[in-house]
């Protein structure tokens, strides 16, 4: 997939790994949507000269009205980033937790690509990129909600992939560790429970927190080569194997670390 001169959509653009995204996808020529709920990705699409829409795409109408406005303001869309994410309720997590994020971390994908596939199919081109997580590979300690859409995103793009990939719809995922975003270190950081503190550690103590700039050159890299799996952190192929090889063990290996980070001892 040649970036240059294509028309890209890149939600949770405002900050992060989005806004790192769009600002690749700019300096390779691309023309850039950025959508975001917060207001601020008024100020980072008119650093970039690109146009923005401000909304909520974890909704069918939100995404309905994102893909309008892309129509408006590119034209034909190639390329999808769905990045737009949220960490979640630590624990379990209550209804109304398990609805918000399913709808941001995995509906607000599948809505995108129930809508965009379609036309690419008829075109023979298009891609998507969704932002998971390594959580989605391994797991997250501390919060289900994110472990668990984080899988189902990974799913979903290499059913997306298995399913369309011969009809020209291209497909990546991203799958970091930790990255120097809110979303690792919360939007107060001084406010956060003992659970909260456990799962940023289980991320930001497993190996290097990286800038998301340097994650954006990385898929970048990965998109013109059409790989599927995006891991900026290499190590984290080694652990999936090593759970792969011996979920027993890799599951007992957890719970013990899952005790380190909260202070007790080790599990039996």
């Amino acid at each position: 997939m040649e970036i240059e001169g294509r028309t890209a959509v890149v939600t949770g653009a405002a900050s992060g790994i989005g806004a790192a995204l769009a600002t690749a996808l700019h300096e390779r020529g691309a023309r850039v949507l950025l959508a975001d709920l917060a207001e601020a990705v008024t100020d980072t699409a008119a650093q970039l000269g690109q146009p923005h829409w401000t909304g909520d795409v974890s909704t069918a109408t939100g995404v309905d009205d994102l893909l309008a406005a892309a129509d408006r303001e590119l034209g034909d869309v190639d390329l999808y980033f769905a990045n737009a994410g949220i960490a979640g309720a630590p624990g379990i997590g209550g209804e109304r937790d398990w609805d918000r994020i399913l709808d941001v971390n995995l509906r607000a994908h599948i809505r995108a690509a129930e809508r965009l596939v379609p036309r690419w199919q008829a075109r023979g081109e298009g891609y998507f990129v969704a932002t998971a997580s390594a959580a989605g590979l391994l797991t997250q300690i501390g919060q289900a909600g994110y472990s668990v859409t984080k899988h189902a995103a990974l799913a979903f793009a290499e059913w997306l992939s298995v399913t369309y990939g011969d009809e020209g719809v291209g497909v990546s995922v991203l799958a970091p560790m930790g990255v120097n975003t809110k979303i690792l270190w919360g939007e107060d950081p001084d406010s956060l429970s003992a659970e909260e503190l456990a799962a940023q550690r289980a991320v930001s103590e497993a190996g290097n927190v990286l800038e998301p700039a340097d994650v954006a050159e990385t898929v970048m890299a990965a998109v013109e080569a059409e790989t599927f799996l995006i891991l900026p952190h290499p190590e984290v192929l080694d652990m999936y194997r090593m759970k792969g090889s011996d979920y027993d063990r890799w599951i007992r290996g957890m719970r013990r670390y899952q005790a380190k980070l909260r202070g007790g001892g080790a599990a039996s």
